[in-house]
């Protein structure tokens, strides 16, 4: 584990909670879910609802258990997907917290590093406490690169930001209001990631139609 407390700073590092091996099969499998696109540069969500082997990952034991010290014994998955940012992506992810994507109870997602991640290839950056309040976003920046909810620049104090390098199969554990954004890529090689998104499924929520491969992965769901 890190020295960053989940409860305290919005996040948590866990240093090789898979093998480079293991992240290198992850790779392959979303190679062969991804065989009919000519180019990987982007997001594709819904992993889980497509692959045995990311519904056998997204309840994984050694995830369930960095999972349960943020949101207890019981754990729902949600929804999972990877950021591929190619060599030709040179812009970084903007501020952001998840939050304002899906409202309802609070969530955690759990980033995995699939290949190196540095600042040169576009790794995360967070913002320790940052969890403790939620703040209003901008809309669409129209600029082409997503994110219908992101903060001005400038909002945000960069001398505060944590960087967080990863080595494959790292993983960085977040509450959806950690404001967190990345670098851009400028390394000119791919950089992959694996975010899966996860709720207390004990606690009342909303239901989404973007979750269509959820599941109780531990313990029970509320009635």
């Amino acid at each position: 584990m890190s020295n960053y407390d989940f409860k305290q700073d919005g996040f948590t590092i866990c240093r090789s909670l898979f093998t480079a091996s293991e992240c290198a099969a992850f790779k392959a499998e979303i190679e062969r879910l991804l065989q009919d696109q000519s180019a990987y540069s982007g997001v594709f969500v819904g992993l889980a609802a497509n692959s045995a082997l990311f519904r056998e990952l997204a309840a994984a034991p050694r995830l369930l258990d960095l999972l349960e010290t943020a949101l207890g014994p019981n754990i729902e998955f949600l929804s999972d997907k990877v950021v591929f940012k190619s060599a030709a992506v040179d812009f970084g992810s903007p501020w952001h917290q998840d939050y304002p994507y899906w409202h309802g109870a609070h969530k955690v997602s759990v980033w995995l590093a699939l290949d190196k991640a540095t600042p040169d290839n576009g790794c995360l950056k967070l913002l320790p406490g940052s969890h403790l309040s939620s703040i209003t976003h901008d809309g669409d920046a129209g600029d082409g690169n997503g994110f219908g909810h992101r903060l001005s620049d400038g909002i945000v104090d960069e001398s505060l930001a944590v960087t967080v390098a990863c080595d494959p199969g790292d993983a960085v554990l977040f509450h959806d209001l950690t404001l967190h954004a990345s670098f851009p890529n400028t390394s000119g090689t791919a950089r992959w990631a694996l975010i899966s998104t996860y709720r207390n499924a004990a606690e009342p929520d909303l239901e989404y139609d973007w979750a269509v491969a959820a599941q109780v992965v531990r313990g029970t769901k509320s009635a």
